[in-house]
């Protein structure tokens, strides 16, 4: 871990950094007024002057102090509350104004939803993600709306029940194996993870003696917010709105996915035998200390720290040294759009997962089981 603790700032202009997803929605309402060339500028924001924010800001590898009072977080905690709001105005106001805005070309209309899938999934889904882990009910209530605005409400459940219980095993879906590619892979968590979601929530209701259509099974609040979603863009934008609606879901899932991906790619806990593994460590995820993109993705990329403590506020996440944890060369949105063209992903990842094993794991030599998602044989098997 790296040095001595700071202290959180609790002032808005401390944790203004953190609010430039806002910038996302002038940009998306430019898209939509001008169309043609500011169509151009969410992606440009969101990957192109993240990353070269990157570059300018360099990386931060300050801790702050994981004992700070939630008091002090208010102007952190505001952003992930008001953000649902806003998200639904954006959505569905720019549904309800694209259904009468003739100045916009059917290919206008679906590279702006493209834009608005850009916002939902790497700040919607980022944001749902924070406010699901927490124990305050109403914060997590408002991460399950967000992401039943892209359609993706199972999400909550595979992430809190599967994905942190069993990542970096065959048992996760969404632990990228080594020499994967990412097509590949959206294909088998698209395939995979609702399944492994339900699964996951029947096997809690059986434990407590309830059936799989039990009311306090959350897929049926998962299915009514969806329903009520789908039903809110066809009867703004009627079905061209509905087509809109689903445009921008594709786009937010496929973003999460891509982010899924990097988060993880290549690294396995050793299995132990008998069906079990290591504890999870901080060498299980992929980090990334550059500043801009953790500004945007609210220090998503201080991912081995949300794994140990998954809730613990973003604010107050920790980042970890190389010798405690891999590091990625570029922050989140640069390696998201290298893992789009699979043969350069494996040339700058598939060096960095072998030296992983190498510095982590120097007495596995067979690592095929691990690569190709089956049980290994146990530690000390000859």
């Amino acid at each position: 871990m790296s040095q001595a603790y700071r202290t959180v700032p609790a002032s808005l202009a401390a944790a203004l950094p953190f609010w430039m997803s806002l910038g996302l929605v002038p940009l998306l309402l430019a898209a939509a007024l001008w169309g043609g060339w500011a169509l151009a500028l969410v992606p440009l924001y969101g990957w192109g002057l993240v990353s070269l924010l990157d570059v300018a800001t360099g990386r931060d590898r300050t801790n702050p102090d994981p004992e700070t009072p939630v008091a002090r977080l208010f102007w952190y905690r505001a952003l992930t509350l008001i953000w649902m709001p806003v998200q639904a105005a954006v959505l569905f106001g720019l549904i309800w104004w694209t259904a009468g805005a003739d100045h916009l070309a059917v290919w206008e209309r679906l590279a702006l939803f493209a834009g608005v899938g850009v916002m939902t999934g790497a700040v919607g889904i980022t944001y749902a993600h924070e406010l699901l882990h927490q124990p305050n009910r109403a914060e997590r209530w408002l991460g399950d709306i967000l992401l039943a605005m892209v359609l993706y409400s199972h999400f909550r459940s595979e992430h809190l029940l599967v994905h942190h219980r069993h990542v970096g095993t065959p048992r996760d879906p969404v632990t990228a194996r080594y020499n994967e590619g990412f097509h590949r892979y959206y294909g088998r968590v698209l395939r995979d993870c609702p399944r492994s979601a339900f699964r996951a929530e029947r096997a809690m209701l059986a434990r407590r003696g309830l059936p799989v259509w039990h009311r306090s099974n959350p897929f049926w609040r998962y299915a009514g917010l969806q329903a009520g979603f789908i039903a809110l863009a066809l009867g703004l934008g009627g079905w061209a709105g509905l087509g809109l609606f689903l445009l921008q879901a594709g786009v937010a899932v496929w973003q999460l996915e891509l982010t899924n991906y990097i988060e993880h790619y290549g690294l396995t806990r050793r299995y132990l035998g008998g069906g079990r593994y290591e504890p999870v460590a901080p060498r299980h995820s992929w980090n990334a200390a550059h500043r801009a993109s953790n500004w945007l993705l609210i220090n998503l990329q201080r991912h081995s720290d949300h794994h140990t403590k998954p809730a613990r506020r973003f604010p107050l996440l920790q980042t970890h040294d190389a010798d405690e944890a891999p590091q990625l060369p570029l922050g989140y949105p640069a390696m998201t759009a290298l893992a789009m063209v699979p043969p350069l992903w494996r040339r700058v990842m598939n060096p960095r997962v072998r030296a992983w094993r190498r510095q982590f794991y120097p007495d596995i030599t067979d690592w095929a089981a691990y690569d190709r998602g089956a049980l290994p044989a146990p530690a000390g098997a000859p």
